[in-house]
């Protein structure tokens, strides 16, 4: 069994594989993670195998505790992965982005692929059908771009998430609905046709915190996936152990 460990920047996930398959996954807060590392362990004894990908603050000592008790890798661009990494700049792709192609490949393998990961910042990812991966893009999300409305203006407030009921906003929280919200599909939606445009076979996945959000409004064809990080730091994780 493997459990797999994701430090994002609001909370960490963590999840038990038994090869492919999804046990069980666990959202915490990082001053949780410790108790909930703890009682996976106690609940799955046969767990022998660990990734951890962070791009939050793992602390040095909550990482030693892992290596204490389990075989770890820890993901970055230096280990082997399952995908030709045609990036420019390698070591600062995000382990993020590394987990998502990695799910990518295992679960489409042989396509032109489009992954749209929709967290704290919009990430775009393309891979050929020949298993290179190329790059892509990275934008504000949906939350940073409420944010930096108030945060950079003197008199805008700061808003929740919500579908505008048309694109004219009458008021100034409507307005701000409409220019966040429709700002963000007509980008992913443009994006896509753009792909299409070079790879007209392109499979277009989205994923992320936002899924759920975005995926009933997007007038492109996509396959939504929720845990598609979690399975490609189990995919990477598999790919080591059989080097």
């Amino acid at each position: 069994m493997n459990l797999i460990i994701d430090v994002g920047n609001t909370s960490v996930k963590i999840a038990v594989f038994q090869v492919d398959e999804l046990l069980e996954k666990v959202t915490c807060s990082l001053e949780e993670f410790e108790i909930n590392f703890e009682n996976l362990l106690k609940k799955y004894p046969r767990i022998s195998k660990s990734i951890v990908s962070s791009v939050g603050l793992l602390s040095n000592l909550q990482l030693d505790t892992i290596k204490k008790r389990l075989h770890v890798l820890v993901l970055n661009a230096e280990i082997p992965l399952p995908f030709i990494n045609d990036y420019k700049t390698p070591h600062t792709l995000g382990v993020d982005r590394i987990a998502l192609v990695s799910a990518a490949v295992k679960k489409y393998p042989n396509q032109n692929i489009l992954i749209i990961d929709a967290g704290t910042c919009v990430t775009y990812d393309f891979i050929t059908n020949q298993n290179q991966y190329l790059g892509g893009a990275i934008s504000p999300g949906i939350r940073l771009r409420y944010t930096s409305l108030n945060n950079l203006t003197a008199n805008l407030p700061l808003l929740t998430k919500e579908v505008p009921e048309m694109i004219i906003g009458n008021t100034t929280n409507s307005a701000i609905h409409s220019g966040v919200i429709y700002g963000v599909l007509f980008e992913i939606d443009g994006v896509i046709q753009t792909y299409k445009e070079k790879y007209s076979d392109l499979t277009v996945i989205l994923t992320g915190g936002d899924i759920n959000f975005l995926s009933k409004q997007l007038k492109s064809s996509i396959f939504a996936h929720s845990n598609f990080l979690l399975e490609g730091l189990n995919h990477i994780l598999q790919y080591n152990s059989n080097e």
